[in-house]
């Protein structure tokens, strides 16, 4: 080969002497991870794109474009929709129970229309979301347009990646070859697929708060919760207080959430995981108090991206009366 594969200028971007490296900005980004998503990078240059962004660590301008790329390759985007609420769910190792899919479920009971959307994750030793949806008969649409068609009907509807970015869901693959995740994992979060104004995010790691709240700036995200969640999910942890990074009709905001409660020896990685379990609580047959403060925090979170002015008291005040008041034999 005598020229330089045109993938290549993206690998050089990034991989350069330690004086010559430099970002990629926004442009340059999309162009890279269009140019992936298309296949026409070869094996070779994206485990060497993937690992070089992953040593240096991502800008905001990079993920957003990213972004942007994962949304030029949507497959049958022949579907419209009305979302007030996006809801990523994109931890592939759930070690405890996912009890935050009876927080949706509440945020739906309220009028919101929700849109979960996230990867198949493990299931053997663990907890996938998708199960757990399945035991409350949430809808998984298989496209686009069933989405659209089944939130018509639905205010919680979960939509899975391999179903409108297959070529981004092949990425995620790719973990167990490389042995670490990459920069497919950060910003897969930030997709909203239906361009939802309020969005959650739950991160594993707290210092990707702030790079996901850069993310979500630069797409243009007007509302938007940023917090340390549970397996790095939508779900909140009582027993400690939280520091939540955000957007309100697109101003950046920081909330301090006390902690709910005193008890701080809960393990959640000891839980049955059956998806069952999450039933149980509903049902109110299981005595967990923790979890079911875990439900009624994240719930508050949304409760009051959407109120603004509810004190964090009146948020989980108003949380707690949802969650006391609903119908326990609905799902029987």
């Amino acid at each position: 080969m005598t020229q330089d594969h045109p993938f290549a200028q993206y690998v050089r971007i990034l991989g350069k002497g330690p004086k010559m490296w430099r970002d990629m900005t926004f442009d340059e980004a999309r162009a890279a991870m269009n140019m992936v998503l298309s296949g026409e990078a070869e094996p070779l240059q994206l485990g060497a794109f993937l690992l070089l962004l992953r040593r240096k660590g991502e800008t905001r301008e990079e993920l957003a474009g990213m972004v942007a790329a994962a949304r030029d390759h949507f497959v049958a985007q022949d579907g419209t929709a009305e979302v007030d609420f996006d809801w990523p769910s994109y931890a592939d190792r759930h070690r405890q129970q996912p009890w935050f899919i009876l927080s949706a479920i509440l945020l739906a009971d309220q009028g919101y229309k929700v849109l979960m959307h996230g990867i198949e994750g493990y299931s053997d030793g663990y907890a996938p979301t998708r199960p757990g949806l399945s035991v409350f008969n949430v809808p998984q649409a298989t496209s686009f347009s069933d989405a659209a068609a089944q939130l018509g009907a639905n205010n919680l509807v979960y939509l899975g990646l391999e179903n409108f970015c297959p070529s981004l869901q092949m990425l995620f693959e790719l973990r167990p070859l490389l042995g670490v995740r990459t920069a497919v994992n950060t910003f897969a979060r930030d997709i909203n697929p239906f361009g939802a104004p309020f969005q959650l995010q739950g991160v594993f790691h707290p210092p990707y708060k702030a790079l996901h709240l850069g993310t979500v700036q630069a797409l243009g995200q007007p509302n938007s919760l940023i917090f340390k969640g549970g397996g790095g999910e939508v779900q909140r942890n009582p027993m400690k207080p939280v520091l939540v990074d955000g957007l309100v009709e697109g101003e950046p905001v920081e909330q301090e959430w006390p902690a709910m409660t005193e008890e701080n020896v809960y393990k959640w990685r000891e839980e049955d995981l059956a998806p069952v379990q999450l039933l149980r609580l509903w049902r109110g047959e299981l005595d967990l108090p923790v979890p079911i403060l875990a439900i009624i925090g994240t719930l508050a979170f949304a409760l009051k991206l959407t109120k603004p002015t509810l004190t964090t008291n009146e948020a989980e005040a108003r949380a707690r009366e949802i969650w006391e008041s609903r119908d326990k034999a609905r799902f029987g």
